[in-house]
C-alpha cells in the first residue's frame, strides 16, 4: 500500500503498451503498472489516476486521446465515448471505441496469454489450439448484438446503465448495443423500480420488466427446436449465440468417442439447450443427464428435452451432485457450460475422477478458463479442440468451447 495514496486525481501522459484481461490496456509509470480504460495499445493518452492503494499498480481512466491508434473509431455509443468525462461514460461497451476487427484481435490475444501464463499450457499445444475469436453473423460493427438488457433507474426516474465501474445512472436515449425492438422499448419502459429488464424473445413480442416483476415464460427459437424458459431467465444473449454454440459443442464431439448410450451429462444445463445439441448429435435414444440449480430453468429443461427418451434432468448444484457420484462414466460425453468464476477445483477434479471419454467446456472467461484447465491437466486432462467467438462485441467478453481428453 502506498502511504499517501497521493496520485489520485492526478493526470499523467501515459503511452498505451498493451491489452490486459477485463477490458482495460496497460502502460507504465516510474516503474508502477497503469492499469488504463477508454485506450488500446500503440495509443498514446491523457488519463486520471483514479485508484493509488497498490504499490505496483495503479488505475486511470483516458480524458484525452494525444495520439490515437489507426484502429480507433468513433465510439459506437455516443453515451460511452471518450468525449465524456469518465464518470458520466456509459458502461458495458469499454471496447465501443474500437475497430471490430482489432477488437478480435485483442480479445485473442487475451485468450493465448491465459492459456500460456494462467493455464501454463506449452507454446506448441497454444499453437496446435489456434486461439482465434472469430466474428459471427451480425453487423460488422458488433451493434445490434443483444436480445437482453438491464438498465437502472435512478431517483428521479432517468433510465440507463451504470457508469463503469460506479453505481451511477447515465441516463441515456439510445441502445446500438441491443437489437432495434430493445431500443423502442426505452421511452416507455417503467420507471417505478430500481432496474428494468429489456427483453427481445426470438417468438413474440419484445417486452420491459421491472425489477422482479412477472411476465409469463417466453419461448425462444434454436433452427427447428423451440426452448421454453422464465421470461428473465439465463439465455444467451446475442442472437446468434444458441445457434453457434449448439453448432461449436457438437464440432467439439469425437465421432470415435461419442457414445448415445453412455451416461452423458450436461452441467450447469439451464434450460437444456447444450443437451439438446447431445441429443440432436446421438438421436432420439440419447442419454443425457441435465445438472441445474435453478428450479425453474429445471422444469423447464424436463420439458424441452422431452424429444430424447434417455433424458432426464437433476435440480442440484453441480458440485452437490458430482460429490454424490460414486460410478465412473467411461464412454460417457460431458459438457459443461459453468458461470463466469469457472468450474473451480472441487468440480473438476470430481469430473476427472468420472473418468469419462471426453468432456467438453463452454467458458465466458479466459482466465477461468485457464484455470480449470490447469487444474484438468493435473489429472491427465489435456485440450485438442478450441473455438472461440465474439458473441459479445463492444465488450472484452468473449466465448470459447474446449474439448478435452485423457491421456
Amino acid at each position: 500500500m502506498t502511504d499517501a495514496q497521493g496520485l489520485e486525481g492526478t493526470v499523467l501522459d501515459l503511452d498505451v503498451l498493451r491489452i490486459a484481461h477485463g477490458g482495460v490496456s496497460v502502460a507504465e509509470h516510474e516503474g508502477r503498472v497503469v492499469f488504463v480504460a477508454d485506450t488500446l495499445p500503440g495509443e498514446r493518452v491523457r488519463a486520471r489516476v483514479v485508484e493509488d492503494r497498490h504499490e505496483r499498480w495503479l488505475r486511470a481512466e483516458t480524458v484525452a486521446v494525444l495520439e490515437p491508434s489507426p484502429d480507433r473509431r468513433p465510439h459506437i455509443w455516443a453515451a460511452a465515448s471518450v468525449e465524456r468525462d469518465p464518470d458520466e461514460r456509459a458502461g458495458g461497451a469499454e471496447f465501443g471505441h474500437i475497430a471490430s476487427e482489432r477488437q478480435r484481435a485483442l480479445k485473442s490475444e487475451v485468450l493465448r496469454d491465459a492459456l500460456a501464463r494462467t493455464g501454463r499450457l506449452p507454446e506448441a499445444t497454444i499453437d496446435a489450439l489456434d486461439p482465434q475469436v472469430r466474428a459471427v453473423p451480425g453487423p460488422p460493427d458488433g451493434t445490434r448484438s443483444r436480445t437482453r438488457l438491464r438498465l437502472h433507474v435512478d431517483a428521479g426516474g432517468a433510465i440507463g446503465p451504470y457508469a463503469a465501474r460506479s453505481r451511477s445512472v447515465v441516463p441515456v436515449e439510445d441502445l446500438p448495443l441491443g437489437v432495434a425492438p430493445l431500443e423502442a422499448l426505452l421511452p416507455t419502459a417503467p420507471r417505478d423500480r430500481d432496474s428494468v429488464e429489456l427483453v427481445a424473445p426470438s417468438e413474440g413480442e419484445p417486452f420491459a420488466v421491472g425489477g422482479r416483476g412477472a411476465h409469463p415464460p417466453i419461448t425462444e427459437r434454436v433452427g427447428e427446436r423451440r426452448f421454453l424458459l422464465e421470461a428473465t431467465g439465463f439465455w444467451q444473449v446475442h442472437p446468434e449465440a444458441p445457434s453457434v454454440l449448439t453448432a461449436a459443442v457438437q464440432a467439439a464431439l469425437d465421432p470415435g468417442r461419442f457414445d448415445p448410450r453412455a451416461g452423458n451429462l450436461d452441467l450447469y444445463g439451464g434450460v437444456g439447450l447444450l443437451a439438446a445439441a447431445l441429443g440432436d448429435a446421438g438421436g432420439p435414444g440419447t442419454r443425457v443427464t441435465s445438472v441445474e440449480s435453478d428450479r425453474a430453468a429445471g422444469r423447464h429443461a424436463r420439458a424441452n428435452l422431452a424429444s430424447w427418451r434417455g433424458a432426464r434432468t437433476v435440480p442440484a448444484r453441480v458440485d452437490a451432485f458430482l460429490a454424490r457420484e460414486r460410478d465412473e462414466r467411461p464412454g460417457a460425453t460431458v459438457v459443461l457450460d459453468p458461470p463466469r468464476s469457472g468450474a473451480g477445483r472441487a468440480v473438476v477434479e470430481a469430473l476427472a475422477g468420472l473418468r469419462p471419454a471426453r468432456i467438453v467446456y463452454v467458458a465466458c472467461d479466459p482466465v477461468a478458463l485457464a484455470r480449470d484447465l490447469a487444474t484438468f491437466a493435473g489429472h491427465g486432462w489435456r485440450p485438442v479442440h478450441l473455438e472461440a467467438f465474439d458473441l459479445f462485441p463492444n465488450t472484452h467478453h468473449l466465448e470459447a468451447v474446449v474439448a478435452l481428453d485423457h491421456d
